[in-house]
């Protein structure tokens, strides 16, 4: 009996959570891949798992320079196939062929040393890598 009204105080916390996130427009904008979340460092934009975005000083004109190695520690957001941008959100093509998204033309990045949504443990990083502001 507890086990089961602790599973439905659960769920309807799940359930109110994802009403909250869809009412506030968090991923409401058409074809928008993030949303904006607060870290210690201000608004961010983060990921559809809340992880902080970056972007990267050394990407130039739409293109990405973070590959292979780099990509490995810094994993671009992906593009589905199907993916649509909209407004201030661009997809580019990478060297590999896949596409990632870019913000206001800049291409985004997660970042693998960040433990959970709210961390930015990548801002500053050898001083080429920085949140994604909104």
């Amino acid at each position: 009996m507890i086990r089961t009204t602790l599973s439905n105080h659960c769920a309807r916390i799940v359930c109110a959570a994802t009403l909250a996130l869809t009412a506030s427009g968090a991923f409401g904008e058409a074809g928008a891949p993030a949303a904006t979340g607060r870290t210690s460092k201000g608004p961010t934009l983060v990921d559809a798992r809340g992880m902080s975005l970056y972007t990267f000083d050394k990407d130039a004109g739409g293109k990405s320079a973070c590959n292979d190695g780099c990509a490995a520690l810094w994993p671009p957001l992906p593009a589905a196939a199907g993916a649509t941008p909209s407004g201030d959100w661009t997809i580019i093509s990478r060297d590999d062929g896949s596409r990632q998204w870019a913000y206001k033309g800049k291409p985004l990045y997660a970042f693998t040393q960040d433990a959970k949504a709210g961390d930015v443990v990548g801002d500053g990083y050898k001083s080429v890598w920085h949140i994604a502001k909104p």
